[in-house]
Formats: structure tokens, sequence, C-alpha cells
């Protein structure tokens, strides 16, 4: 049997080492891309700065300098795994979240037909809700769930279960109540819970005249594929946040399109049926 798989790959090398190359390639400008995308590009032209100077000090046989590089590239893995968690977290939940063939890998839930509708109205409560909230300057932070499972950041927060509208908002994050401070979480269109903790995101390059409201959406969306709203108290200015990137001064037609695109589910088409069975009904 291994002689006839050994035949096998002899006679089609070409295919399988073509194949090979492509994969090989996809990956490299995937891990690109991630790069590209997040605040790790200066970490990765540093390995790549101490990658070719440990190649010129073998060349060169440069002993003092390979001995302390070889030293360092010995935990160097574990180093990397530990730097870049946050983006390997993310790349591999977008893996998990691949759909190949139509098939979502670990489905979690199904969509009914009224999600969608739930969701678009959920988005427009929301969108008016930022639009009351920022002209009296009151801050607001909400998360939308989508296909990453927010469980654990729901149980941080109080339990709702409560419509979606710009009253029971505004509500939430009136100055003074229990649950203002917190994160809002909706899920399948429908306030989830209120109060909840979100992860700060350590990144740098957040200005100054943003507070820990802005600094805890871009966490939540580095670390899953959620989508955030989140109103300043400062400025009242609205910004959404996802992907790790944070959009800013938007208005509520603006922030409607965001979440129109990124939050409402789209519209599933019928199927078309023939003429007779639409006016008859198919017979068994």
């Amino acid at each position: 049997m291994s002689a006839f798989f050994n035949t096998l790959a002899a006679n089609f090398s070409f295919p399988f080492d073509l194949l090979d190359i492509l994969v090989v390639a996809f990956i490299i400008y995937e891990i690109i891309q991630l790069v590209r995308q997040t605040r790790t590009a200066q970490l990765a032209k540093g390995i790549l700065v101490l990658l070719i100077t440990w190649a010129a000090a073998m060349i060169l046989n440069m002993r003092t300098l390979n001995w302390i590089i070889n030293g360092i590239m010995s935990f160097g893995l574990v180093a990397i795994v530990v730097v870049f968690q946050p983006e390997l977290r993310r790349a591999l939940e977008q893996v998990g979240r691949a759909n190949f063939m139509g098939i979502e890998l670990f489905r979690s839930k199904k969509m009914p037909g009224d999600v969608r509708a739930a969701w678009k109205s959920a988005a427009v409560a929301v969108c008016d809700a930022a639009e009351r909230l920022s002209d009296t300057c009151t801050g607001a932070l909400i998360v939308f769930e989508r296909k990453t499972n927010l469980s654990e950041i729901i149980k941080t927060g109080t339990y709702l279960g409560a419509e979606v509208t710009p009253e029971t908002l505004g509500t939430i994050f009136y100055v003074g109540t229990p649950l203002h401070d917190g994160a809002v979480v909706i899920r399948d269109g429908k306030i989830e819970a209120a109060g909840c903790f979100l992860p700060l995101s350590d990144n740098l390059e957040i200005g100054k005249d943003m507070g820990t409201r802005h600094r805890a959406a871009l966490g939540m969306s580095e670390n899953s594929d959620a989508v955030v709203v989140v109103v300043s108290e400062e400025t009242g200015i609205i910004s959404l946040a996802k992907n790790g990137v944070l959009i800013r001064r938007l208005d509520r037609q603006n922030l409607f399109s965001l979440l129109e695109g990124d939050v409402v589910p789209p519209e599933v088409e019928e199927k078309k049926q023939p003429f007779w069975r639409k006016k008859h009904g198919e017979k068994r």
C-alpha cells in the first residue's frame, strides 16, 4: 500500500509542489496583512533585523555575536508567542469563523428569520440613543455581539434581557445609575446585560483626548469580532470600533450605515417557485 502511494506521489509531484507553494504563499501573505494591520509592525522589523544580524554573524564567523544571538534565539519562540499573543488569538479566531464551502466551523447558533428585523431595530435605537447622549455629553459604551461568543464578558455585568430602545439606553447610561460606567452587550438584537467590564487595549497610539471608554472599545474589538459604539463623556463625539480600528466623529447617518453593514444580517432571498405553486400551492 505504501509503495502505491509513493508511486502516486511521484507521478503527481508537480501539482502537489504547486499546491504546496500556493498554500505557503497564502500563509505568508496573511501573516504580512496581519502584521500591517496591527501595532506589531515595528516588532516584526526588529525580529527581521535580528535574523539578518544572525546570518551575517554566521557568514563572517563572529563567534561571540553568534553565541549571544543563539542564546536569544533559543527562547525566541516562547517570546514570540508571549509578545504576539493578542494577534495570534485574533488569527485563530478568524480561522474559527472561516466559511468553507458555505459551512461555518463550530457554528454556535442559527439565525431565525426575524433576527434581521431585530438587529435592524436595535441598530436604529442605538443610533437614536447615541445622538441624544452625544447632545448631552453623556458617556456610553455599547457592544454588538457577532460570531465571537461574549458570554465571559456578559457574566461580568448584570443580566437584563430587555428590548433595545433609546429610552432604555438613556436610563442605563444616565450619570448616577449603578450601571452607567460599564458596557451594554447586545445579543440577537436585545440588551443581554449592562455594566459589563471590557478588556482594555494596550495600543500606545491612542490619543490623549480619548479615555477609558475608547480604550475599552478598542480592546473589545481587538479580542473579538464585536462592533463597539462609544460616546465620549468629555466631547460627546460618537465613535465606532471594529477589528482594532477606531472610527471617530460619526453622525447618526454614518453610524447607522456602518452598523447596517457590519451588524444587520443580509436579507435572505426566497427561492423562486413556479407560478402554479405560488397560486395554488404545491400538490403532494
